[in-house]
């Protein structure tokens, strides 16, 4: 089986013509394969593993490079942090995302342990939130949108006993096919097959005890030196539709002594999970009026596949409002037809991407598939990385990232340009923030009182006769940073050395981190430097922010 492609292969509606069908269906496996890929893909690799033509494969690729769901490195493509839109468009859909933060969080700082929230996905389970014990160096836990076998989890116990039996005939089916569990990257796979009939009768018996219990002990079983524990969260009909669990390590816990110290606590937060998934305070605000859906038909030509990029515009629409779009919000909201929209509805349905619930269409977890577990552990110096690359490339300066660290800029990305003149300064480096450009942007987004503690802490000194060292002009360069969103070093930092830098911002505005070009303080003056190279570089931090969005989309943004 090709990496990314699904263990089925399902068929367009019945009700719905090929060409309806073929190019979203054709698009997401491309999507898949990128994104399962441990490194770029190729596309004549694209073309072996769907066995579609060459020149389809081209088609799919630029329509999924112009989206920004896939970009090129080279001849090669790999998954961009937009391709995460879907994956966020469940959580926010299912109304996950603000249920599950708060709970996790305190969980994980009361028990100072891994914690987990875990959602079916057909027959296995798949992880939909996780939080980590503040401070810890090497935190244990898998990545949201990791899939894991339902016999092998703690998880998987508590939610079985919610399985129609289709959902066991799948489960059946999966373990013919892959006995050893081969096609879950997230847990070792099995070293022989287990017996089919044993598995499944110890299954049961696990799963009759999780739902009488209200509790299941993992012992190893999804990993060699894991224990782990679950509880299910259960909807008003007492259907179990979401698991917290807690992981240690062997060294730390026993499987029983895990449980005592854990169960307790995990319950009573199940539970308010539960009230904050189905209590009265779950409305929320209508779609926005921007349609979705953009043509790009007439500027790309034949090469875009207006039939993939509707469809995508769909799932991603869906996402809008807690609990799901109707038919008619879902076509308002993308800006395409009523017909269109519901010929693409029919078929993420049909491919496992879409649930509907009565009249309304939401996301599945089934799409936390498409990169979400490989996208989630990007950094802000991961995010950034090909953006400075580019912008080096054309401005031919070298570019850099850093953020604020008390009272120094940590440069945690850069992108060197091949010039004599090149500042030496590797991602790692530290340097005084008040006499940067970068530090200067980062100091003045700071409440004035913050600002200034920090400036004091720094004891400014001389380093070239350029350099300002008084309070007054100080606060004068910080303030005139904070107005016009950008601030210009001319040689204080290094007899020589010029630079220009932008702040970088989160969703809520906040400066996270800042962007600069250096270069050689030539013959020009600095406000020639300035008027050339700002656009680009605001332009660069645009791109960058526009990514946090999508990768942070719930959270804080990461940055180391």
């Amino acid at each position: 089986m090709a990496p990314g492609v699904s263990r089925t292969a399902p068929k367009a509606p019945a009700d719905l013509p090929a060409e309806a069908a073929g190019p979203l269906e054709r698009g997401l496996a491309v999507l898949r394969i990128v994104a399962d890929a441990a490194h770029s893909v190729r596309p004549g690799d694209l073309a072996r593993a769907t066995g579609l033509a060459r020149s389809t494969v081209d088609r799919i690729a630029a329509t999924l490079t112009h989206l920004d769901y896939l970009r090129t490195v080279g001849r090669d493509l790999v998954p961009a942090p937009r391709l995460m839109e879907f994956g966020n468009a469940y959580l926010h859909a299912s109304g996950m995302s603000r249920a599950l933060r708060p709970s996790l969080e305190r969980l994980a700082r009361i028990l100072d342990e891994s914690v987990s929230a875990i959602v079916p996905d057909g027959c296995d389970a798949r992880i939909v939130g996780k939080a980590v014990p503040p401070g810890r160096v090497i935190p244990l836990g898998f990545r949201v949108g990791d899939l894991l076998p339902a016999e092998r989890c703690a998880a998987g116990a508590v939610l079985a006993p919610g399985w129609q039996p289709e959902t066991y005939e799948a489960w059946r089916a999966r373990r013919a096919a892959d006995p050893l569990d081969e096609t879950f990257p997230a847990v070792p796979a099995r070293r022989t097959a287990p017996v089919p009939e044993r598995t499944e009768a110890d299954f049961a018996a696990w799963t009759a005890a999780a739902d009488a219990d209200g509790w299941a002990l993992d012992d190893q079983l999804v990993a060699p030196g894991l224990v782990a524990v679950a509880v299910p969260v259960r909807d008003p009909d007492g259907r179990p539709v979401c698991a917290i669990s807690v992981l240690a390590h062997t060294s730390r816990h026993s499987g029983e002594e895990l449980r005592a110290h854990a169960l307790a606590t995990m319950t009573e937060e199940a539970r308010h999970i539960a009230d904050a998934l189905y209590g009265a305070s779950t409305a929320a605000a209508a779609p926005p009026a921007v349609p979705a859906y953009a043509d790009a038909k007439p500027e790309l030509g034949p090469s875009f596949l207006q039939a993939l990029a509707r469809g995508l515009a769909v799932l991603t629409v869906l996402g809008r409002r807690c609990g799901g779009l109707t038919l008619a919000e879902a076509a308002e909201a993308s800006g395409l037809s009523y017909p269109s929209t519901r010929r693409n509805l029919l078929t993420l349905r049909q491919l496992g991407y879409v649930e509907q619930h009565g009249r309304r269409f939401l996301p599945s977890p089934h799409v936390l598939e498409l990169g979400y577990a490989r996208l989630s552990t990007l950094t802000l110096a991961d995010i950034a990385q090909p953006h400075l690359t580019e912008l080096a490339g054309r401005v031919r300066e070298s570019a850099s990232l850093a953020v604020l660290d008390g009272i120094e800029v940590h440069y945690v990305a850069r992108a060197a340009a091949q010039q004599i003149t090149s500042a030496r300064i590797m991602p790692g480096t530290r340097l005084p923030a008040y006499v940067t450009s970068m530090g200067r942007v980062l100091l003045a987004d700071l409440p004035e009182a913050d600002r200034q503690k920090r400036v004091d802490a720094s004891h400014p000194q001389a380093l070239t006769p350029r350099t300002l060292t008084s309070p007054d002009a100080l606060g004068a360069e910080l303030d005139r940073a904070a107005r016009e969103e950008h601030a210009l070093v001319e040689q204080e930092l290094e007899a020589g050395l010029r630079s220009l830098a932008v702040p970088v911002r989160d969703r809520s505005g906040r400066a996270v981190g800042a962007v600069n070009i250096a270069l050689h303080a030539g013959p020009e003056p600095p406000e020639h430097t300035r008027d050339t190279l700002l656009p680009a570089l605001r332009a660069c931090a645009a791109r960058i922010e526009s990514d946090l969005a999508v990768a942070f989309a719930d959270g804080p943004v990461q940055t180391g």
